[in-house]
């Protein structure tokens, strides 16, 4: 898998730098550390051989061991989010070591404390999220250029190909976001070519995060994503195999509850909605608001800002301009077929392989109950969120005058 440079001019009046999102990369984070100051070397000697330590059951033994660190002395923005990435694969380990028949309901103290440090300080929950597990967690190889990841869980080359399928779609979100500064300014300015262009090109971008997605049937096992990968990504809000939550020791005596990885923890459709003036039934509206508070906030503030920005919906309804309503319209639905072609694959690895797993396992062994299969790593009812979203996404679709 290589990474390509992507290029798009875009205007000043709302730009990405106040949000620290690349002109090269989008939300990805530029050039992720990959080591930490050398006092944090305990953190990374686990971190580093976590597949290890999860499958030969050792990993919680070697937690408790652990000394109690502290996070002052991450210094650098990179720093501090390579922590968090370290510390939510540890934590995720820790809990699911022994599947979800069987999960640690205490965070021990060496392992809560600077994990909610590091948390506080970047503005995200102390748990693994979309940022934590694709945004920082890849690197390129030179001199070939191919993308590695950082960190890995049980799941070997599915996992691998996971993680790099889904880098590679925020990649190729980028000229689409660029787009969405161009059509705001334009808007703004009330250039109406320019405005036409951005939007035009908005569709290509997410017609090229569908190609992009299709990548995954390549490298991804729906089998092992279902018996071994989703058991890492999930979280202890909405989970029947925690239903109490986790206690992070030295935090809180009560538990805490906080939604596992999600894709709708990605900023990129967050920012297309908002800008496409797309509405989501209640539910899903309420879910996809929720998952807002998992990304980096510099993030959610540009969700925001497309948010308050002049609506292009409005400007298409009132301009009469039949090529701008045109492109809109080809914009808004292929964003519901990226979504339907979202349907297909949650369908192929959830729903399909929880009834081979099930199908599989001798009665008497115990499973993940009916709930759990049904339900997606962010805690969701799955496959009847991904449809009301991807219809009220068509019911965007504006009629064409005669």
């Amino acid at each position: 898998m290589e990474l390509q440079s992507q290029n798009l001019k875009t205007t000043p009046s709302l730009s990405l730098e106040k949000f620290h999102i690349s002109e090269d990369y989008g939300f990805l984070l530029p050039n992720p550390l990959k080591e930490l100051p050398d006092y944090y070397r305990p953190w990374m000697e686990i971190a580093n051989k976590l597949p290890h330590l999860i499958e030969s059951h050792q990993l919680r033994a070697q937690v408790n061991k652990m000394p109690l660190l502290n996070c002052q002395f991450l210094k650098s923005y990179r720093e501090q989010r390579l922590a968090h990435l370290v510390l939510s694969f540890v934590t995720m380990g820790y809990v699911w070591q022994e599947g979800e028949t069987a999960p640690e309901e205490v965070l021990p103290r060496n392992l809560a404390l600077p994990f909610v440090e590091i948390s506080r300080i970047l503005g995200l929950p102390p748990i693994l999220v979309h940022a934590d597990l694709v945004l920082t967690n890849w690197t390129i190889k030179n001199p070939e250029r191919n993308l590695e990841t950082i960190f890995l869980f049980p799941g070997g080359e599915s996992l691998h190909g996971f993680i790099l399928v889904t880098v590679l779609v925020e990649k190729a979100a980028v000229p689409g976001i660029k787009a969405l500064v161009q059509a705001v300014n334009a808007i703004l300015q009330t250039s109406q070519d320019s405005l036409l262009q951005a939007v035009q090109q908005l569709r290509l971008s997410v017609q090229d995060i569908t190609r992009t997605l299709r990548q995954m049937h390549d490298y991804v096992d729906p089998d092992i994503f279902y018996a071994v990968i989703r058991i890492f990504l999930s979280g202890w809000k909405d989970n029947p195999a925690m239903p109490a939550g986790l206690i992070y020791e030295g935090i809180s005596p009560e538990p805490l509850r906080y939604s596992g990885g999600s894709a709708a923890q990605s900023t990129v459709l967050h920012a297309f909605d908002e800008f496409l003036g797309i509405r989501h039934s209640k539910e899903s509206g309420d879910f996809l608001l929720r998952m807002r508070d998992y990304m980096p906030p510099s993030h959610r503030a540009f969700v925001e800002e497309i948010q308050s920005a002049p609506s292009l919906r409005g400007l298409v309804l009132s301009s009469g301009n039949g090529q701008l309503l045109t492109a809109y319209n080809q914009c808004v639905e292929a964003l519901a077929e990226l979504r339907s072609y979202h349907i297909t694959m949650v369908t192929k690895y959830l729903i399909t392989a929880a009834a081979k797993a099930k199908g599989r396992k001798p009665s008497h062994l115990p499973g993940p109950d009916q709930a759990l299969e049904e339900r997606g790593t962010g805690g969701t009812a799955v496959l009847s969120f991904l449809k009301s979203v991807r219809n009220k996404t068509l019911e965007a679709v504006l009629p064409q005058s005669d």
